[in-house]
């Protein structure tokens, strides 16, 4: 089956009793064993559920790997990732990461002694010189969040796997929609479920999915141990967003390639953050390896903070919010907000700058999105600096 009907009909088929077309919610914590030691699959929910596993499937069969575990938040499935490696291991991450993978690579440095080398990975040189003989991974963040830089995933993989490192992905900004990583060399993807695979901004998750079965065990038995698994509801409302995930991704890659367009050409940006773009500088890698340019976009106001102050309190159609992948569209401040707890001298290094917006572009009619942001940078006073 293709992509679009996989979304619809794997892990699905749950129900044995009536054959229900939506997978049940099976909100329990126990189950009941047949006999001493026999039970139909399931014992207790923490280490696995049905509802969960339907899901686990299903993520697993859209990014083509060979099994998944489905956590209970973004930040989960990040952490459940890094309890791979012991201390003395040695990281490679992107520098414009996210900044809670930023926050919680620093605590596992300060608590658990795992070393983290923030490094540039569009520069092959400097990717390079980063390995050392403990370098057991590299994080890739394609695109970037808040920058929208792409990183050549198939290269700095086969360079990973040159050193003896894992190539791990974050696709939570493209979904397998417009990304498949383990295409490209990959050897384990993570998923915020939050963002565009739920896409109704009415839950939290994460998910992990290893492209070979002896890591999706270790996963499986690293949720299990940690007690990281998403509750059964939560599960049964991402595998019901995922649904609409490809007519969903198209219509954000349409309205987000307008915004992108509208906001190159106003006076009151400096620039426009974008991969669908081909003025973007890594607009040629991101047709080589992606389907689409996804939702995302991020511009730099022409001046400071008051101006970007401004423009955040004058929209009506973006709701100032973290988050981003759901139906309705969304204006974040990174550096107070998505950003704040990011090492200050990191996100600089980064370019992440204080006149920077970062949008999630919903599913809105376009014309009122455009509005939206047409009346907000033209009411910008010019006696603001």
């Amino acid at each position: 089956m293709r992509l679009q009907t996989r979304t619809i009909h794997t892990g699905v088929d749950k129900d044995t009793a009536y054959n229900s077309i939506m997978t049940p919610i099976y909100q329990t914590s126990t189950f009941r064993f047949a006999d001493i030691g026999v039970t139909r699959g399931y014992d207790y929910t923490r280490t696995s559920n049905p509802t969960r596993k339907a899901l686990e499937e299903n993520i697993a069969s859209l990014e083509g790997g060979a099994g998944a575990i489905a956590v209970a938040t973004g930040m989960a499935a990040i952490m459940t990732v890094l309890h791979l490696f012991q201390s003395g291991d040695h990281i490679i991450c992107t520098h414009d990461c996210y900044g809670g993978t930023d926050r919680i690579l620093r605590l596992y440095q300060e608590r658990f002694n795992v070393q983290v080398s923030y490094v540039n990975l569009q520069n092959t040189e400097t990717l390079q010189a980063a390995f050392r003989p403990n370098t057991k991974a590299v994080w890739i963040e394609t695109p970037s969040n808040p920058l929208l830089n792409i990183i050549d995933i198939r290269e700095v993989s086969q360079m990973a796997h040159a050193h003896g490192a894992l190539s791990v992905v974050d696709n939570t900004f493209l979904s397998p929609v417009n990304q498949r990583p383990f295409e490209l060399d990959a050897d384990i993807v993570v998923h915020s479920t939050t963002k565009y695979l739920n896409g109704h901004s009415d839950v939290v998750g994460g998910a992990v999915v290893a492209k070979e079965q002896n890591i999706a065990e270790r996963l499986q038995y690293l949720c299990n141990g940690l007690g990281q698994g998403a509750s059964p509801f939560d599960c049964w409302l991402v595998l019901r967003g995922i649904k609409t995930l490809v007519p969903r991704m198209r219509l954000h890659e349409e309205n987000a390639k307008s915004v992108a367009r509208f906001l190159s050409g106003h006076s009151a940006v400096n620039r426009v953050y974008y991969p669908g773009l081909e003025t973007h500088p890594h607009h040629q890698i991101a047709l080589r390896q992606q389907s689409g340019f996804g939702g995302m976009v991020s511009f730099e106001i022409a001046g400071d903070l008051p101006k970007v102050n401004h423009v955040l309190r004058s929209v009506k159609v973006f709701a100032l919010a973290e988050s981003l992948g759901g139906v309705e569209s969304l204006i974040d401040h990174p550096v107070s907000m998505t950003h704040a707890s990011m090492d200050p001298k990191l996100r600089q290094e980064a370019g992440i700058a204080e006149n920077l917006i970062r949008l999630s572009v919903g599913l809105e009619d376009i014309q009122d999105i455009l509005d939206d942001l047409s009346n907000a940078l033209a009411a910008i006073p010019k006696s603001i600096v």
